[in-house]
């Protein structure tokens, strides 16, 4: 298939999200709807008071495994939450329906600067407020990290439908650095 093709191709999405950044999930999905079929768990589709062993085979078996790619939208709690870390964890797993694109999505109520004193972006700044799961894959390369868009306009913009078939790529070209070793979250932090 030509990359161009491939760019415009709609893709089986999860998107991963904290409760209090739902309004960016509704956008994203609402706003690239052209480029994705969401595969992502609605309000109300899960019952939080279930257990949570049948919480994360629910989401593994109904959502994930339908998937090719998952977008971690992170914001200013994104991290602390066990549930995120679950479904990146499951995403990464050939178990569940394979290998899926990881794509790490920093939004506005991101509590930090990707900025050094001097103005360089610095990826190593985000990572105390991104899951461990998370940090490992982007320094194995496997994740790439963006920002939601026009966060930080005068970076160089990257266009959702090419993010997209990066990951979408990248599931295959580089499964070899996936890092899915980090013991999931028992309880959100």
């Amino acid at each position: 298939m030509h990359s161009s093709q491939q760019s415009q191709q709609k893709h089986n999405v999860f998107i991963s999200f904290h409760h209090k950044d739902e309004q960016y999930k509704v956008e994203f999905e609402t706003k690239y709807k052209d480029y994705i079929i969401s595969k992502s768990v609605k309000y109300g589709d899960i019952d939080p008071d279930n257990e949570d062993d049948y919480i994360k085979r629910l989401i593994q078996e109904d959502y994930i495994s339908h998937s090719s790619i998952l977008v971690a939208l992170y914001g200013a709690e994104t991290h602390e939450r066990k549930h995120v870390d679950w479904e990146i964890s499951a995403a990464l797993s050939a178990k569940v329906g394979g290998h899926s694109g990881f794509v790490v999505m920093i939004l506005p109520t991101f509590p930090i600067s990707p900025f050094d004193q001097f103005g360089r972006l610095n990826l190593k700044l985000i990572f105390p407020y991104l899951h461990p799961r998370t940090v490992a894959n982007i320094e194995s390369g496997f994740a790439n990290v963006y920002f939601w868009p026009g966060l930080y306009p005068y970076l160089t913009p990257v266009t959702i439908p090419s993010l997209l078939g990066a990951a979408f790529n990248r599931r295959i070209t580089h499964k070899k650095l996936i890092d899915n070793f980090h013991k999931q979250y028992i309880n959100n932090r």
